[in-house]
């Protein structure tokens, strides 16, 4: 079972490449993503790794979680589910 992971304090010049060839050192990485500001396309300093299995994630939490990367110490941890999200609009009637 896939285990996703949350990464931050990422560098701003980190890339979904990046995050795979580190995280990968500990695992098959199914998917890696850095979060973008929608406007400006600026990394916004974290993301996610998907990992292929709960040894591998583990292991990623452990190895790097306070290891640096560029310039910064970063993150790792598991990843909380996402909340539900209303469209915004209340229906009134």
């Amino acid at each position: 079972m896939a285990t996703r992971l949350h990464v931050g304090n990422l560098p701003y010049t980190a890339d979904p490449q990046q995050l795979t060839q580190v995280f990968g050192t500990f695992g098959e990485v199914v998917e890696a993503t850095i979060v973008t500001d929608r406007d400006s396309g600026q990394s916004k300093g974290f993301g996610f790794v998907q990992m292929a299995s709960e040894e591998g994630a583990r292991g990623a939490i452990a190895g790097l979680n306070g290891s640096t990367l560029g310039d910064r110490a970063i993150t790792v941890s598991e990843a909380k589910p996402r909340p539900e999200r209303s469209n915004g609009r209340e229906r009134r009637w």
